[in-house]
This record gives C-alpha cells, structure tokens and sequence, in this order.
C-alpha cells in the first residue's frame, strides 16, 4: 500500500533531472499517485516530456502560469480526464539574471513584477483554478520556498521579498480554502543544485555555509525534500495546514 494510492495530483515547475519538483514526481508515483505534469514552454518541453513519460503521468501539458486563460484551460482538461485533483504542487520561480546579483537597491520595477508575478501570484492563479476540482476531496497543495523569505541573503534579493510573498500566501489561502477541507503548506528546502539556484550569485557559497553551520553538518538532498512533500499530501498531515516546514539540515535555527 503506498501512501498515495487513488490520489490524483498535478505537478507545476519541473524543469530537468534536477528539479525538486522531479523529485517530488517520483516519490508521489511510487507512493501510487496518479499524475499530471506541466511544462513552461517548448524550450524546457524537450527536457520534462520525456521524464513525465519514465514515470507514466498521464497527461502532460503546457502551462504558462503568467496566463489566466491558459491555467484555466489546463485545469478543465485535466478535470474533464480525471473528474477531481487531490494534490497541487507548485514548484515555480523566476526573477531576472541581473535581479539575482548585486544591490537589491538595483532592483527594477519590471524586475520586480515579474519576479512576484510568476513566483508568488502564480499560486493564487492555480489554486483559484484548481479550487473547484479540489473542494470536498481533503485536498493538499503544496509550494516550495526558501529561508531566503524570512532573512536576508547575499544577491537572493527580489527573490527573498516573492518567497516572503509566497509563503504568506500559503498562509492566507491555507485560511480561505480551509473549510473545503482543503490544506495548504510550503517546504523551505536548504540550498540545492538546481536550475533555479544556478541563476543566484555566490549559490556555492552559501551551499558551503550551510554544511559547515547547520546542525547536521551537511546540505540537503532533493529526496529528503520529496519525502517531506508525500508526507504533507498524505493523510499523515492531514491536520496540518498553513504551515512552512522546514526541510535545512536545523540551518534556520541557528544564529551565530
């Protein structure tokens, strides 16, 4: 018996072999979940059909989510195949190269709209659109975020105040959901080599602090992100909502 079995989720933000959401992909799959995975745009199309193939998902379609009208769509057609969505997982950011290095003085207007738009707004969409397939099922969405939300780190900049946003977000809608019996919590994952990281400043650095500083003594791995990801889609969380668990090696509770 897999801790999944009969649940239906929706899997928003792989980009390679790499991506946490990959990881979260094939843990659902093998705790029995049935899947649907979406991909940004052709150039990464290439790169996500063929892993949501290795893990049999059964539909596998666009989403551009800065587009009401194309999360819409998607909703409907994933509806229409499976008549309900038990789990949403969300697992997109993005902010300008130049945004990612520097002063957070520099930051841009347009820089600025675009990082809250595609990495926070993004969940309000889905979960608007997801909604009415979700209500009444015990339903689990689940975002990913980063410490990075709640303190400062070097050239983490427009990206900190988007992760801030979403995680409050997590928390508003955890509230606005709750009484469809519908649950909603974030993972804070430590530093990970991922194709989003490779786009921050100085990441190996702050990969390198970590290790040395957090209780643990080491970074983390995608996996143990995923495990914690099946356990608050599963009915082992099932009363725990509006929360950002922290999955760090204990790095945030360290001071000095």
């Amino acid at each position: 018996m897999g801790l999944l079995d009969g649940k239906k989720a929706v899997i928003f933000g792989i980009a390679n072999e790499k991506s946490i959401a990959w990881a979260i992909a094939q843990a659902f799959r093998r705790e029995g979940a049935e899947l649907a995975v979406t991909y940004a745009n052709e150039t990464v199309a290439k790169r996500v059909i063929p892993l949501a193939e290795s893990v049999g998902a059964s539909l596998v379609l666009p989403c551009d989510v800065r587009n009401d009208a194309e999360i819409q769509s998607v909703f409907e057609e994933i509806g229409k195949a499976w008549g309900g969505i038990d789990i949403l997982v969300h697992s997109i950011a993005f902010a300008g190269k130049e945004e990612l290095k520097g002063s957070f003085l520099n930051t841009t207007r347009e820089g600025f709209a675009l990082a809250l738009d595609i990495s926070a707004y993004s969940l309000i969409a889905l979960m608007k659109a997801a909604h009415p397939f979700m209500a009444g099922r015990e339903g689990s969405v689940l975002a990913l975020t980063y410490y990075g939300g709640q303190k400062v780190f070097p050239n983490y900049n427009v990206m900190g105040v988007a992760k801030a946003a979403l995680e409050m977000s997590v928390k508003y809608l955890a509230e606005a959901v709750g009484s469809d019996g519908i649950r909603v919590n974030a993972i804070s994952a430590g530093p990970l080599k991922t194709l989003a990281s490779s786009g921050v400043g100085g990441f190996n650095q702050i990969a390198g602090h970590v290790a040395e500083k957090a209780p643990l003594r080491r970074n983390i791995s995608q996996d143990e992100v995923a495990g914690a990801a099946v356990y608050l889609a599963s009915s082992l969380a099932s009363g725990v909502s509006g929360e950002i668990h922290f999955v760090d090696s204990g790095y945030n509770i360290i001071g000095l």
